[in-house]
């Protein structure tokens, strides 16, 4: 099994600095080699006529300007003998031997002139790929801060450049998203804000002075709806702005919140033995709100008992809301939590706004936890809330 080794953008730098310094280093030694002027060792050897060796010198030369090279010998009796070779003699019209180009001063330059021109080209193109990415990088950003949100930067490796360009990708699809969703709000409050404005304007004009109960109880449902649709909205923006103050954060009991919640709603609590309560840290007027959203949703559809099971798993603080309604299918579970989101089919006589989930969600994941849909073990939904449990 192959094993994929990524090494930080700055130490392959590094090495490739390294790897160019030692390369260069060894090819200006084999240069120097080339260009050393100076004769190699030769060993000088004296004999007598009965070829008997009376002398030896393994020394280099010692080069007298126009007299040629001079050895020193030392013989086998203790003395010094000093051999001298002269300069090899030309004719007087001969022209000088030419030098290889290669060596001398002037050759070395040009050596040297060389190997810098193998090192910028052997490292252009990883300059070049690396100085591109930063420029897509930089073109992403230009293009996205001129208003494009769908720009996005290519993302290739996996070095610093690469999680950068991840990142980027990930904070302009975030932002993007959070836009489009304000766009849908307020392109969607808008009409919702007119159905009960409508309603109650013709309910206005249709009453009379003996006007029925029915129809001051419409007006009444309809202005109710308006203002939980008003209040909605406003909290649903206040929790999309993260610095925004919603509330303290202290321990919460949130077997008593739902205690009270189902109480009122006529849910029946399972909350198990009851001798230990559940504690949270949060906003208790919003986990407040979570409980009573998930309640009136199971209510509006749930079609009989609704029935409430909280219970501490682990780390967990799990809350569990079960109906008997028809279900919700597996491709809506996801988008039901999107704001102002009905199921097909559903009506707006059946209640609500379509913002009762989304901020389920919102305060949800704002405390740290998530939120689900799933299939109720006796048909119906089940709505699972997991958040962090205090440790007491």
């Amino acid at each position: 099994m192959a094993i994929d080794i990524r090494l930080p953008l700055y130490l392959r730098i590094w090495l490739a600095v390294v790897l160019a310094v030692a390369v260069l280093t060894l090819i200006f030694g084999w240069l120097w080699r080339l260009t050393d002027t100076q004769d190699p060792p030769r060993e000088v050897v004296v004999r007598n006529e009965a070829g008997v060796v009376v002398g030896v010198a393994p020394l280099r030369p010692v080069r007298i300007p126009g007299q040629g090279a001079e050895f020193e010998v030392q013989m086998t009796d203790g003395s010094t003998l000093f051999v001298q070779i002269p300069p090899r003699r030309r004719p007087p019209s001969a022209q000088p031997p030419s030098r290889p180009w290669f060596r001398g001063n002037a050759g070395l330059l040009w050596m040297l002139g060389i190997v810098a021109l193998a090192v910028a080209v052997s490292t252009y193109p990883i300059v070049r790929r690396l100085t591109q990415r930063l420029e897509n990088l930089r073109r992403g950003v230009e293009r996205w801060g001129e208003g494009d949100l769908s720009a996005r930067v290519e993302v290739s490796g996996s070095d610093e450049v690469a999680f950068l360009a991840r990142r980027f990708n990930h904070a302009a699809e975030r932002v993007q998203t959070l836009i489009n969703s304000h766009k849908s709000l307020l392109a969607n409050a808008s009409h919702e804000l007119r159905s009960p404005l409508t309603r109650i304007r013709m309910g206005l004009e249709l009453m009379g002075p003996a006007s029925s109960n029915g129809f001051r109880n419409e007006i009444s449902r309809n202005i109710a709806e308006l203002d939980q649709l008003i209040d909605e909205i406003l909290l649903a923006s206040r929790l999309d702005a993260r610095e925004a103050d919603v509330g303290t954060i202290e321990p919460v009991d949130l077997t008593g919140l739902a205690a009270e919640e189902c109480a009122h709603g006529g849910a029946e609590l399972d909350a198990g033995d009851g001798s230990h309560s559940v504690m949270v840290s949060g906003v208790a007027k919003l986990l407040r709100r979570v409980i009573r959203n998930l309640l009136e949703n199971a209510r509006r559809y749930g079609n009989g008992e609704i029935r409430v099971v909280l219970r501490r798993e682990g780390q967990r603080a799990v809350l569990r809301v079960y109906d008997h309604g028809p279900g919700v299918p597996a491709e809506h579970r996801e988008r039901i939590f999107e704001p102002f989101y009905r199921l097909p089919g559903a009506s707006e006589r059946e209640g609500g706004v379509g913002l009762g989930l989304a901020l389920v969600k919102s305060i949800v994941q704002r405390h740290g936890g998530t939120v689900r849909c799933e299939d109720g073990p006796d048909g119906g939904a089940c709505f699972v809330v997991e958040l962090p449990a205090l440790i007491l």
